[in-house]
């Protein structure tokens, strides 16, 4: 092209940038008509992809950190598909095949490129016994007779700081056993009796008599122990406090699990030794379930105050609070033995500036909180009380109970010491993450029912003791009865007559072989070379061949490059089936079930809005252009009548809708912008719930704006203006020059 060709393009294009933006001013209603649409329009685009994308991020962020690693790896064969966090978003467990031997499926996986690591796992839901706040003060009870009655004397006879600890502790059950016979009385005061269970009311009405009244405590001392039965056998399975509380867990090798998730934190405790039996508890499970119930409601009323800005005032769920806080000081009467009730009567008439006497009361003034008092009260509480309390029923260095359901379907339990508790970074408040709880593997083995190498070499060595060997069925009946025997009945079964031979040869062997003997059960059982007994299991450490070599249910999978899953799920399964492993990779998002799936929900609603309204953009600013061309017919007949070209008509109201859809979809985009900045600038949006916490991966969703939000509206825009602008184009290059010139007259 010559100079003299470009020149006149560049003049053209300048003359039809003038006319647009000329037209642009001239009709105003039709310009904020479709300006508007298109504003608006590219305001969402940004404003939602910019939330989207956070959300997608943090969701990424919350199960890849938390359980779940870039890929998840599970038997082919399972009835069910894995769901991490249940399914249908239930604490149901997905029905999964197990691998037997999940060292096979870590010397396949391992080698696979890309692959950081493999992490063994196995969720599961058991039930843990925490007692009750009798149990709590009887055992400290029978710890003070253990250290003071052991000469045979009066207790403490020769230790008066050690006497007046077990007559406080003395004290202190017998005030929660005149507590539970009240309480008890007024129970049953408004529930009708049953005639078929009145005769044990009557005993334990009996049993609740003696153990209040005088004579009981007089006589305690002469037998402390057998007291001490009688409380706990017939008194403590009285109170309503304590039972069974579900738990939901991850069974995992803790070493490898926490080198592999970096957002995993320990906030009290220590880890689990390495190769030891372990648990850590989920954080947000002890807080939710393990608590005291006062102490977290109160932290309940703190956080809804401060995160979401509620108040008491004018919040009814905080005021329920506060009235069973104030209703609840049983709880924490029952916890105090007179020693440190006198104590705690000193520190809050001290906090609360009174003369007070009575501990219910002074309680009572506490907990009766309100949005003037209540950070100061929460603090005296936390700082005054809460040290002469127990806050938490299961406490780090406890030994735990845990049963559960095996893949047999009978009960099983485990025992196991807890470590600490533990969270994950950002989740700290997601009921989602915060209740899982970490335990070793081989305890989630045993608790499951599935074969250990401890229960192998114990059944091997069980064998042996026994004499037992194995027996074909084929040969199972020669065996029973003699070989002799077993021939001469098969002979029989064929038709032949039975020798006298069989019989009386069978009969020898059976009485040759067959004597008496004493069984030694403690001898049979402790033989063995080697097997493991329950009491060594807190104390032995496991090798990596020992945690590797057993079942697991499923497989976390980290990524050196978590950009590259599809790929790399793709070498998984080849991998898988050049080992002979019926493998079965899935991301992270499928993995996870309706939770993973959840930002797609979410982004399908933000594009289907927007694509609703563009579609009407498109039909309005066409019905505009439409109209505002049919008006313009005299001019564009005037400009054809001068020389100008079709294909510059066409330019001419095509560049008109381009200029209004740029010009307004920039204002909206930048809008837009503003919106997501002053959003993120003010602390984003709270999370309302548990929910919400783990969608945004943290108390709140602080929307970043991306260049993917910008460039989508403004390509949306540019598309949208140019369909809509197409047929009014069309409609103005037909236009006769004449015709037109002439529609006046």
């Amino acid at each position: 092209m010559s100079a003299a060709g470009a020149n006149a393009r560049w003049r053209q294009g300048l003359i039809l940038l003038q006319i647009a933006f000329r037209n642009l001013f001239a009709s105003r209603t039709k310009t904020l008509i479709v300006g508007g649409i298109v504003l608006f329009g590219a305001a969402l685009v940004v404003v939602g992809d910019s939330f989207v994308e956070s959300i997608d991020s943090g969701m990424r962020r919350s199960i890849q950190e938390s359980i779940g690693g870039q890929i998840q790896v599970y038997n082919a064969r399972s009835r069910d598909e894995l769901a991490l966090y249940g399914k249908n978003l239930g604490m149901s467990e997905s029905d999964l095949e197990p691998f037997q031997d999940f060292s096979r499926v870590k010397e396949a996986l391992q080698p696979v490129p890309n692959v950081k690591s493999v992490v063994p796992m196995g969720i599961g839901t058991a039930f843990v016994s925490t007692g009750n706040l009798f149990d709590v003060a009887l055992e400290r009870l029978r710890g003070d007779v253990r250290r003071c009655v052991a000469g045979g004397e009066g207790p403490c006879s020769g230790s008066p700081g050690l006497q007046g600890q077990y007559d406080a502790h003395k004290d202190h059950v017998r005030r929660m056993v005149t507590l539970l016979r009240e309480d008890l009385a007024q129970a049953r005061a408004v529930a009708e009796e049953d005639g078929t269970d009145a005769g044990q009311r009557a005993r334990e009405r009996a049993d609740l008599a003696l153990a209040t009244s005088d004579p009981f405590w007089q006589g305690f001392d002469r037998d402390p122990l057998g007291s001490l039965e009688f409380l706990e056998n017939r008194i403590a399975g009285l109170s309503v406090d304590g039972g069974f509380l579900w738990l939901r867990y991850v069974g995992t090798d803790l070493e490898a699990f926490r080198e592999a998730f970096q957002g995993m934190q320990i906030v009290d405790g220590t880890p689990v030794p390495a190769g030891r039996r372990g648990i850590l508890l989920g954080k947000l499970y002890a807080e939710d379930f393990l608590k005291l119930k006062t102490a977290r409601r109160l932290d309940k009323i703190k956080e809804a105050r401060q995160l979401l800005h509620r108040r008491i005032a004018s919040d009814e769920e905080l005021q329920r609070w506060v009235r069973e806080n104030r209703m609840s000081t049983r709880d924490i009467l029952l916890q105090l033995d007179p020693i440190r009730a006198r104590e705690a009567t000193l520190r809050l008439q001290r906090a609360l500036g009174t003369q007070e006497s009575d501990l219910q009361k002074l309680l009572m003034r506490l907990l009766a909180t309100n949005d003037d008092t209540f950070d100061e009260h929460y603090q005296i509480f936390y700082s005054e009380l809460a040290p002469l309390l127990q806050l938490y029923l299961v406490k780090v260095g406890d030994t735990i109970a845990l049963q559960g359901l095996s893949r047999s379907g009978y009960m099983t339990s485990v025992n196991v010491t807890v470590y600490g508790f533990v969270e994950f970074k950002g989740l700290e408040k997601s009921t989602a993450a915060g209740i899982m709880s970490l335990m070793d593997i081989v305890s989630f083995r045993d608790l499951y029912g599935y074969m250990t190498a401890e229960k192998a070499a114990e059944i091997r060595q069980l064998k042996a003791a026994a004499g037992a060997r194995f027996v074909s069925r084929a040969d199972a009946e020669a065996e029973l009865f003699g070989s002799a025997a077993g021939s001469a009945a098969g002979s029989a079964a064929g038709g032949a007559a039975e020798s006298d031979a069989g019989p009386a040869a069978g009969r020898a062997e059976l009485t040759a072989t067959a004597r008496a003997a004493n069984i030694d059960e403690k001898q049979l059982l402790d033989r063995g070379n080697g097997a493991a007994k329950k009491d060594d299991l807190p104390s032995r450490s496991y090798s990596q061949a020992e945690i590797d070599g057993g079942v697991a249910k499923n497989c976390a999978v980290i990524l050196k490059d978590p950009r590259r899953i599809p790929e790399t799920i793709r070498a998984i399964d080849a991998a898988g089936k050049r080992a002979g492993l019926d493998l079965k990779a899935v991301s992270w998002q499928q993995a996870s079930g309706m939770v993973g799936q959840f930002v797609m929900l979410t982004r399908v609603i933000l594009f289907t809005a927007v694509l609703i309204i563009f579609v009407v953009a498109l039909v309005i600013i066409n019905n505009a252009m439409v109209m505002a061309t049919l008006q313009r017919v005299k001019e564009i007949g005037t400009l054809r009548a001068i020389g100008a070209q079709r294909r510059f008509v066409l330019g001419m109201v095509l560049l008109e809708t381009v200029v209004v859809g740029l010009v307004f979809g920039a204002v909206g985009a930048a809008l837009g912008a503003g919106a997501v900045w002053l959003v993120g600038s003010a602390g984003g949006i709270p999370a309302g719930n548990d929910q919400m916490r783990f969608f945004f991966s943290g108390p709140s969703l602080v929307p970043h704006l991306g260049a993917s939000g910008l460039a989508i509206s403004l390509a949306v825009v540019i598309v949208v203006s140019s369909l809509s602008g197409l047929y009014p184009a069309l409609i103005a290059t037909r236009v006769a020059p004449a015709k037109a010139m002439q529609a006046d007259e």
